[in-house]
C-alpha cells in the first residue's frame, strides 16, 4: 500500500498516527492501528502493550482474531454471562472526615455548585440551611432583601418595588424601566430558587 490516495483518512475509526512500524515482518507501512498484545488482553500486571499494524495487516489480524482462544469452556461461559463485569463494587469516594459539601441538586447552575463546594470562606447563608447560589445573592441584592428572607417577604418587597418603579404609578415617567426590569427578573429567579421553595 503506497501513496497518500491509498492511505486511510485521518478520521478513519481507530487510526492513531505515529512513528511506529507495522508489526508484520517485512511491511514498510506505519503501524497506525492497534491490536491486543501477544500475551492476550489483560494478561500480566499494568497496562497492556499493544501491537501496531498498518490498515491491511490489522484487517488480516482482525479477521482471524478470537478473544476466547485458549480459554476453557467454563471461562468462556463466565465471560459471556449477561452480567459479566458488573459484579465488581465501584470505588467509594470517601470524604475522609471532611465536610461533604452542599448537594448538587440544590443548585440550578453547576458553576454555583462547584463554587459553593470549594469556597474557602462561607458566604452568609440562611438560618434554615437552604443554600443560596451566586445568582440568588445578586437577586436578593437587587430587591434589597436579607439572605434570610422568606417567600412572604419576597412577595411583599416585589410588590413595593413594582409600585415604586412602574410608569403607571409615576405619571407615565419611564426613567425607572431598567430598574423595574431588574426587579421583575430577580423576583422570577428567586421564586424558583430552592431557598424559596
Amino acid at each position: 500500500m503506497s501513496g497518500s490516495k491509498d492511505r486511510p483518512n485521518a478520521r478513519f475509526h481507530g487510526r492513531i498516527e505515529g512513528d511506529r512500524p507495522c508489526a508484520t515482518g517485512g511491511c514498510e507501512e506505519a503501524g497506525e492501528f492497534r491490536a491486543p498484545p501477544l500475551e492476550g488482553p489483560g494478561a500480566g500486571e499494568g497496562p497492556s502493550r499493544f501491537r501496531w499494524f498498518c490498515l491491511e495487516h490489522v484487517r488480516a489480524f482482525n479477521s482471524g482474531y478470537n478473544y476466547f482462544d485458549g480459554m476453557t469452556a467454563d471461562e468462556i461461559h463466565h465471560a459471556q454471562r449477561p452480567l459479566a463485569g458488573w459484579e465488581r463494587e465501584t470505588r467509594a469516594f470517601a470524604h475522609a472526615g471532611t465536610d461533604p459539601g452542599p448537594s448538587w441538586s440544590a443548585f440550578t447552575d453547576p458553576l454555583d455548585a462547584i463554587g459553593a463546594r470549594f469556597r474557602r470562606t462561607a458566604a452568609p447563608e440562611r438560618s434554615d440551611g437552604k443554600p443560596l447560589s451566586g445568582q440568588d445573592r445578586e437577586s436578593l441584592r437587587i430587591l434589597g432583601l436579607a439572605a434570610d428572607a422568606d417567600r412572604m417577604a419576597l412577595r411583599k418587597r416585589y410588590s413595593e418595588l413594582v409600585r415604586r418603579y412602574h410608569p403607571d404609578r409615576n405619571g407615565g415617567d419611564r426613567s425607572h424601566e431598567d430598574m423595574l426590569t431588574k426587579v421583575i427578573s430577580a423576583y422570577q429567579q428567586l421564586k424558583q430558587a430552592p431557598a424559596f421553595a
